[in-house]
């Protein structure tokens, strides 16, 4: 029988339930690097063409 150091113990058992939770919200909610540039560049680009139809 070993001795284990319950804290140890607990704060490991907490961090990789927290890892796992993470993991599962990444994957539910998370985007990839190239869908949120796509959609920063189709931002833009409906930004400029909303100004270059500004009537002064």
């Amino acid at each position: 029988m070993t001795v284990v150091n319950l804290n140890k113990f607990r704060k490991a058992k907490a961090q990789a339930e927290q890892k796992a939770k993470a993991d599962e919200n990444a994957v539910k909610f998370g985007r990839t690097k190239a869908q949120k540039s796509l959609e920063e560049a189709r931002a833009d680009k409906a930004q400029r063409d909303l100004d270059g139809k500004e009537q002064e």
